[in-house]
């Protein structure tokens, strides 16, 4: 009996002296790279930054976006969406791998139970006697734990603890993308409506003008010239009606699979835009806070961590590694007697593998180890130098897009007082109706301009929400 509790408190013993020495890690110091951009934007002219605003990560996107319909369809869109879906189960995978992982740490015990028959010859049995063997086991084991002196195994489960890291970065990243990918197709489904509206009101007044020159060309009134100009404009406009309705059934499309499920109706009608004025203006601060702020660029610096920790595991593959292996429980011939007083069994085996020649496996895995981390390295740096390329793009079209509005809408209304003189005129007999036609047809064009403009506008500002970082904050209640 002194002998069994003896053994156990060294068992013990080994295992806390293993636990303080996996203090020891063989894993380079990490270092976060320096920021392969430049330490400040370039601020467009036009551009002033608010130093008091919200930046954009702290602003939910419940609270970014006012349209109701807008709120609703990004909130499907999150319940239901597969790609936000997968990219939430490879979380759970990540998290059980890391658990798998983090095992390794701790002794694994197991209730153990065996029995064994065995014939010996004369010659190799004890007795010298030609007969059978019988044993049994049952009790407690533990097998092969290893005491983690240069740190391996704390690395190998804090590369796995990275990994984990990283996919939940991926999800926010996910979701993200998805938030602004619905608001992008939800706002171009609306300029959709609008241009098919304008389109059908353009039409049917092409319709009316065509139908009057076939009239006044059949009484002589009118030449033939001015019959295939109206023809040509009212053809026009048809042509114009057919591709509204098939982008409109486009966006409404690919709106749907961004959802995940059918629209419900009146998506995308006549006010359902949250207009460019109710979203707010966002400073975009500096590129240091976008490191903190992008998911994608977290993702990055985890998977750079997990590969920092993966040369401390190859590192220590050059030094000696040393496991336990033991039981403690009841052992007897006979399986009515495995209980009984005296039947107390234990077993100690420890073991200890040094690396002499292994064919340069080892120094193979640790130049992956190496070239894995220069690779993430690569990797962060793409990354950051994107996001800093996406949010000056961003600033770009903030500062000269609000300007091309303004101007689009005042040649709009230059173009809608042209037509109604060009429209007068003809009707008085001052002018041709090649000059009422041109006129009716510059309107048109600068008509559909301004919406596609306005789009423009609004979609820039979903887009800086998303690169600076914004949209997987927690809505408020």
């Amino acid at each position: 009996m002194k002998t069994t509790f003896s053994s156990l408190r060294a068992l013990a013993g080994i295992s806390v002296i293993s636990a303080l020495l996996s203090a020891c890690s063989l894993a380079p110091s990490y270092e976060q790279p320096a920021l392969p951009v430049a330490a400040h934007w370039t601020a467009p002219a036009g551009v002033n930054e608010q130093s008091d605003a919200p930046r954009a990560a702290s602003i939910s996107w419940n609270d970014f976006f006012q349209d109701p319909q807008l709120k609703s369809l990004i909130a499907t869109a999150l319940d239901n969406n597969r790609d936000l879906r997968m990219a939430t189960l490879n979380i759970e995978r990540a998290r059980a791998m890391y658990n798998i992982q983090a095992a390794d740490q701790v002794p694994n015990i197991a209730a153990v139970g065996n029995g064994s028959r065995q014939r010996l010859p004369a010659d190799v049995n004890p007795t010298g006697k030609t007969g059978v063997n019988t044993s049994y086991f049952a009790g407690v084991g533990m097998a092969a734990f290893e005491i983690d002196l240069f740190g391996r195994v704390r690395n190998l489960s804090e590369a796995a603890l990275q990994r984990y890291l990283a996919t939940e970065q991926a999800q926010r990243s996910a979701q993200i993308s998805l938030i602004a990918a619905v608001a992008t197709t939800y706002e171009a489904l609306a300029a959709d409506q609008r241009l098919l509206r304008l389109t059908e009101q353009t039409l049917a007044s092409r319709a009316d003008s065509y139908g009057r020159q076939q009239k006044l060309y059949a009484e002589g009134a009118s030449s033939e010239y001015d019959l295939r100009q109206a023809e040509s404009l009212f053809e026009a406009a048809r042509a114009a009606r057919a591709q509204q309705e098939r982008r409109k059934a486009q966006d409404e499309n690919a709106l749907t699979v961004l959802v995940g499920q059918p629209l419900p109706p009146g998506i995308g009608a006549p006010g359902a835009s949250s207009g460019a004025g109710t979203l707010p203006d966002l400073p975009a601060g500096l590129p240091s806070e976008l490191i903190t702020a992008r998911p994608d660029i977290l993702q990055q610096e985890a998977i750079l961590r997990s590969q920092n920790a993966n040369i401390g595991a190859a590192r220590a593959a050059f030094f000696p590694r040393i496991s336990l292996t033991g039981n403690f429980g009841s052992a007897s011939n006979e399986l009515s007697g495995l209980f009984d007083s005296g039947s107390r069994s234990w077993a100690f085996i420890p073991q200890i593998s040094i690396p002499i020649f292994e064919g340069g496996r080892n120094i193979a895995n640790l130049k992956v180890a190496e070239t894995d981390k220069k690779i993430a390295i690569a990797q962060y740096d793409k990354t950051v130098q994107i996001a800093f390329r996406e949010v000056a793009d961003a600033l770009a079209g903030r500062a000269t897009l609000a300007e091309e509005v303004s101007s689009v809408k005042a040649q709009e209304n230059a173009e809608a007082a042209r037509y109604g003189f060009a429209k007068s005129r003809y009707e008085a007999g001052y002018s041709s109706y090649l000059e009422y036609l041109d006129a009716q047809r510059s309107l048109f064009s600068v008509q559909q301009q301004a919406i596609q403009v306005q789009l423009a506008e609004l979609q820039n500002r979903i887009a800086l929400y998303k690169v600076l970082g914004g949209g997987w904050t927690a809505p408020t209640p």
